[in-house]
């Protein structure tokens, strides 16, 4: 799986969270989850539980508290499945 298919399924898994839909037609690697796709940040570990399910991947807690932008995520998956 490369870069822009893990990117493709975060969003994907990102989408019943946000609450800000129109954020998602313009979302990037810089994109904050928290700030510009107002996710709460209660639903964070929710959506840290879902990308673990999607890619077959641990996440330390430590790891998900890095977890700031969409780029974050992807490169945290990446690096997991190399």
């Amino acid at each position: 799986m490369n870069e822009q298919e893990v990117f493709d399924k975060v969003v994907n898994i990102l989408k019943p969270f946000v609450r800000d839909q129109s954020a998602l037609l313009q979302v990037t690697k810089e994109t904050s989850i928290l700030k510009d796709l107002k996710v709460n940040s209660a639903r964070l570990v929710d959506i840290v539980l879902e990308i673990e399910d999607a890619f077959d991947v641990q996440v330390s807690d430590e790891e998900a508290d890095r977890v700031r932008t969409v780029g974050d995520a992807v490169a945290l998956i990446v690096d997991r499945k190399k």
